[in-house]
């Protein structure tokens, strides 16, 4: 599991090259942690549970919709790329398409690693 140096870590990173956190997905464990440290991963950026350590990043649109990436917090790092309109209906929904989709990655790539 990851610790929260490294997760302040990879937010400095993100924000560094201009993306801004916007929410993380927290498995119980890490949560925990959170809170028993009374220690904000970064200012007013909502927790939601999960079964997956990950967190949300967007950035100032280029041109179309705006870029959103999620980023699994676990190794080995990944993430997944959406243009993402925030006043679309199934904003919500298509949140959750990217969560499904890496959570599937993020369990065949550790499949992929066990089965070597």
């Amino acid at each position: 599991m990851i610790d929260l140096e490294s997760v302040r870590e990879i937010v400095r990173m993100y924000e560094k090259h201009g993306w801004v956190p916007r929410r993380f997905l927290l498995t119980k464990d890490l949560a925990a942690k959170v809170d028993s440290l009374k220690s904000p991963l970064a200012m007013d950026v909502p927790i939601h549970p999960s079964d997956i350590d990950a967190a949300w990043f967007s950035r100032p649109p280029r041109a179309g919709g705006i870029p959103w990436e999620l980023r699994y917090l676990g190794e080995p790092p990944f993430a997944l790329l959406e243009n993402i309109d925030e006043d679309e209906a199934d904003f919500g929904e298509s949140l959750k398409a990217v969560e499904r989709r890496l959570k599937d990655a993020v369990a065949g790539k550790k499949q992929g690693l066990t089965s070597h």
